[in-house]
């Protein structure tokens, strides 16, 4: 009976302690940063989209080119979307009878790494 009840004892500190290291993992991302330039008043409508050469672009099946044809603000968080790249934050720089700039940025969970 003694054995027995150490063997319960030491099963469920197993068992604790992997579920609370799991727990404490630290989930790493990569992030893009897009920018958009559109005229005002437009509508979504893109005038241009600049992607600078970024270390998370690395190894990915999506592409600069791919991206800087894009024609439309939906059309470019479709095509984020479906290669799995997470939408977090847009920032916009408005000046008057100037384009708008907007900083779009995603972000995709590292272990997964899948395009």
């Amino acid at each position: 009976m003694k054995n027995f009840k150490i063997g319960i004892t030491v099963v469920l500190l197993v068992l604790i302690s992997i579920n609370k290291s799991v727990a404490q993992e630290i989930i790493k991302y990569d992030y893009i940063e897009v920018i958009v330039i559109q005229k005002m008043n437009n509508s979504g409508k893109i005038k241009r989209i600049k992607v600078e050469n970024q270390s998370s672009l690395e190894g990915k099946v999506i592409t600069i080119k791919e991206m800087e044809a894009i024609k439309g603000t939906s059309s470019l968080l479709n095509y984020m979307n479906s290669h799995n790249w997470e939408f977090i934050d847009r920032k916009a720089i408005t000046e008057i009878n100037n384009p708008i700039w907007m900083s779009y940025l995603f972000r995709k969970t590292k272990a997964f790494n899948l395009d």
